[in-house]
């Protein structure tokens, strides 16, 4: 302020010296230097006013212009000195606090640190690969409060996207506009013993209904690796657990209550109204607020669970048995190696019990391996890396981790370098060989699966035959993503999942099938998101993206693949999204779906913009 305050009286200074000109008039009031030099300039062709012709060389002239032009030189060198001044002053000021590293990578966001209005919520998925902020978050305690929600909001045309706990990885239930959520009504209203069935309200987790039944000596008939999923989240999905005699999660629902904005609470079964009762098992939201459900269980029993390192070899010999002779089953291959890990798991018989087994390895020499590993390359790391991927000083003791928490500490240090990727897919083969062995528990404890940390996921379904003759198409399949990695040198951690079922008779399930004995195989590429560094997120993300479009472009048509409903993604690009919705629409009952929609919710309240997307229609808000 104080040098704008210097410049301000300099030119006050020099503005008077230009008034007093020799050419300008003192005694005339209309006399402004810049009408002079207007008026000079317009008569200098005129040879009649020789008075106002400015004369080319004379010598009280040329005093004056001298006087002038030593003044203005000093003038201009002090504007110079200033201008340097900050010149200095922006750079000192650039080097003594630099940017961090990543600031150039970031967005500028207006507002960014400004404090969040009270009444607004922030939601985002389990992955942290979602996020929404709404002003409209409605948790209704009854299904008279529910009733009342969605009918308030059809009325004013204001969206309430039905949202569960939010572990999908493309966040589906997510909208800016408004959701409902039901974690408020997580009740167990009625348990039938005789009829093993369990009537229950949708938000209810399933953690919390397993350990509501199992005094009734009942449990869900399969499950799907994590527990915290709310009931009516986990059937709209289609989510599924592992077994070729098995089908998905909504193969368990028998009837179900739906609130919708044009119709009301209406219910549905396979007796009552099946041909909506089916769509709706698997109607991904958009055709009614699930409230409660009515799920065939079966009886509570232990499993034996028996983890053994293949191959893929051995695997193509035994696989039809494998398939066909156990319960559960599933296989996790580990990239650029040959390591193929057996999961399976049978009912302990009473007669024959647990197998009698004693490991070769403890669980602390198992992961011994992969610490000292850490420290290798940590070691390594301090010295090539910046700052920025050092360890935390607060720390937990790496000695106190479990095998997915150093992984994901392992792949942070460089998650894109493909040589750091092979050496902990390496570790992990390893710690799998060291952990061969059997466990025992009952089913609820040993079908769920520590998939680690946060993660990008893309998981396809894909026909396999039948169970009485696998078409192989799935072993098949997982050979050509190892081929496709190592050809691309896709940074591709471990594992890649793959789980099979039975099929679904909704017909918006990724496996439904009219034929009875039909089987399906799920395959799941990943990549974590090990680090919370938004460049290295992005980069991260961006190489996902790339691993995901190799598969679909080279596989999905080949063996008719198409993603699970909570992995989707929407593309950006018009023409993808073109192409996709047609690809949809071959093998899903769009027409049917949109016309229960405009039926059941004409003004669209329960939808969001990926529904919109994947399901246009001609008349969408």
């Amino acid at each position: 302020m104080f040098r704008i305050l210097n410049l301000r009286r300099s030119l006050h200074q020099i503005l008077p010296r230009h008034h007093h000109h020799p050419q300008q008039n003192p005694t005339n009031p209309n006399s402004h230097p810049l009408k002079t030099l207007i008026s000079s300039s317009s008569t200098t062709q005129s040879p009649k006013n020789p008075e106002l012709t400015r004369p080319f060389c004379s010598s009280t002239s040329s005093s004056s212009s001298l006087s002038s032009s030593s003044s203005s030189d000093a003038e201009l060198r002090k504007y110079l000195g200033y201008f340097a001044l900050l010149l200095g002053c922006g750079v000192a000021t650039y080097y003594a606090f630099p940017l961090p590293e990543n600031a150039k990578h970031k967005k500028a966001r207006l507002f960014r640190y400004a404090p969040l209005p009270d009444d607004l919520h922030t939601v985002s998925n389990w992955s942290g690969t979602h996020e929404v902020q709404t002003r409209v978050f409605l948790q209704p305690e009854t299904l008279q409060e529910l009733e009342s929600f969605v009918k308030d909001a059809n009325e004013k045309k204001q969206k309430i996207r039905p949202v569960g706990s939010g572990l999908s990885p493309n966040g589906i239930g997510l909208t800016r506009a408004g959701m409902v959520n039901l974690a408020l009504m997580d009740k167990i209203l009625e348990v039938d013993k005789e009829k093993k069935t369990v009537k229950v309200e949708a938000g209810i987790r399933v953690q919390q209904l397993v350990d509501g039944i199992k005094d009734y000596g009942l449990t869900l008939q399969n499950f799907a690796s994590i527990r915290e999923q709310q009931i009516g989240g986990i059937v709209q999905v289609g989510a599924h657990g592992t077994g070729a005699r098995l089908p998905p999660i909504d193969e368990q629902v028998i009837s179900m209550k739906l609130v919708t904005p044009a119709k009301g609470t209406i219910e549905v079964s396979k007796e009552k109204d099946p041909e909506l009762f089916y769509l709706a098992r698997c109607g991904l939201g958009g055709l009614g607020v699930v409230a409660e459900v009515t799920l065939q269980c079966v009886e509570r029993q232990e499993l034996v669970e028996h983890t053994v390192v293949s191959n893929m070899k051995e695997i193509k010999k035994n696989h039809k048995k494998l398939l066909s002779e156990n319960k559960h089953v599933k296989y996790l291959y580990i990239p650029y190696t040959d390591t193929v890990v057996v999961v399976r798991c049978n009912t302990v018989t009473k007669w024959k019990g647990p197998p009698k087994f004693k490991p070769k390895y403890s669980k602390d020499e198992a992961i011994q391996h992969v610490r000292d590993l850490y420290r290798e390359s940590l070691k390594k790391y301090r010295g090539e890396v910046t700052a920025a991927k050092s360890p935390d000083n607060n720390e937990p003791d790496i000695n106190e981790l479990s095998f997915t928490e150093l992984r994901d500490k392992l792949l942070a240090l460089d998650p894109l370098n493909n040589d750091h990727v092979i050496k902990v897919n390496q570790a992990e083969a390893e710690f799998w060989r060291k952990s061969e062995g059997y466990r025992v528990g009952w089913s609820d404890e040993i079908l769920g699966f520590d998939c680690g940390g946060q993660q990008w996921v893309s998981e396809t379904c894909f026909p396999a035959g039948t169970l009485a003759k696998p078409s192989m198409k799935d072993l098949e399949f997982i050979e050509e993503v190892m081929q496709l990695i190592e050809k691309e040198g896709i940074p591709a951690p471990a594992p890649i999942e793959q789980r099979w079922s039975a099929c679904s008779k909704s017909p918006m399930s990724p496996a439904s099938s009219q034929a009875e004995d039909a089987i399906f195989s799920w395959v799941g590429i990943i990549m974590y998101l090990p680090t919370m560094d938004a460049r290295q997120r992005k980069e991260i993300t961006d190489e996902f993206f790339h691993y995901r479009h190799l598969t679909q472009t080279q596989l999905w048509d080949q063996y008719c693949a198409y993603e699970h409903w909570a992995k989707i993604e929407v593309p950006k690009d018009k023409e993808e999204l073109a192409a996709l919705q047609s690809r949809l629409r071959k093998r899903f009952p769009v027409d049917a779906y949109n016309k229960a929609r405009r039926e059941l919710d004409p003004n669209r309240i329960l939808s969001n913009r990926m529904l919109e997307k994947l399901f246009p229609m001609s008349d969408t808000i």
